[in-house]
């Protein structure tokens, strides 16, 4: 087990979208454990520090490029026409929000993993709360949920959308570090077989308050922090 590593970032895929510097600067702030070096001038930075930093880094990373694709594709889809979107979105306020942030700040993006932003939903659901002059809207996309922050009233401002997505960035990034999801598949996929599966799931909770169970057609997600998700994993089985 290596105590410290070294990698190369290429953040130039990032320079048409971002201010190189504003973003390393954010690497920084969500990750301290890590030392960055100088940004060279055709996008690469060093960074050093411990394997799993690393990965969380990288991680985040993803996500930011993910949200990158995605822009590229609604604003693709727009200019033919609008046809329809595969992506589900329902508004979480009253409103909604379709575009990624604007340069004045007054909309802003946070990409999730969709597990977390579930869980942040269900056990967290102040993180999310705003007054009428803020909107949120969500749009999901497989493993990845973007949560679209907007201003909505005259006299809001774009400090009011900085604070509310920094207050889901931070939330994010404790869950990230603390919850683990297991996957439980029906053996059979039959009616019964999954009615029996979800009752011995709802039997189950109650002894697990801080663990989210989603059912789905062909399995059940167990996500928590990893001791309660392994016994409740254990307990289905047993």
């Amino acid at each position: 087990v290596f105590s410290s590593v070294t990698s190369v970032l290429n953040m130039s895929i990032f320079k048409d979208q971002f201010v190189l510097e504003d973003l390393i600067e954010e690497f920084k702030k969500k990750s301290t454990a890590l030392s960055f070096g100088p940004l060279q001038s055709n996008g690469h930075i060093s960074v050093q520090g411990s394997f799993p930093a690393i990965e969380l880094l990288r991680d985040f990373l993803l996500l930011k490029a993910k949200s990158l694709s995605e822009k590229d594709k609604r604003e693709e889809s727009k200019s033919h026409q609008r046809p329809k979107r595969r992506q589900q979105q329902h508004s979480l306020t009253t409103g909604t929000s379709n575009f990624v942030r604007d340069a004045g700040g007054e909309k802003q993006v946070v990409v999730l993993d969709t597990d977390i932003y579930h869980y942040m939903k269900y056990f967290f659901p102040r993180t999310f709360l705003v007054n009428d002059d803020i909107v949120i809207s969500d749009i999901t996309d497989g493993d990845i949920t973007m949560v679209y922050i907007e201003n909505a009233g005259s006299r809001s401002d774009a400090r009011q959308v900085l604070r509310v997505k920094e207050k889901i960035e931070n939330q994010s990034v404790k869950l990230h570090n603390a919850l683990r999801k297991e996957r439980i598949y029906f053996k059979e996929h039959v009616r019964d077989a999954k009615r029996r599966y979800k009752w011995a799931c709802e039997s189950l909770k109650r002894h697990y308050p801080s663990v989210l169970v989603i059912s789905y057609d062909t399995h059940i997600d167990v996500i928590g922090n990893s001791s309660e998700t392994l016994e409740f994993t254990k307990d289905m089985s047993s």
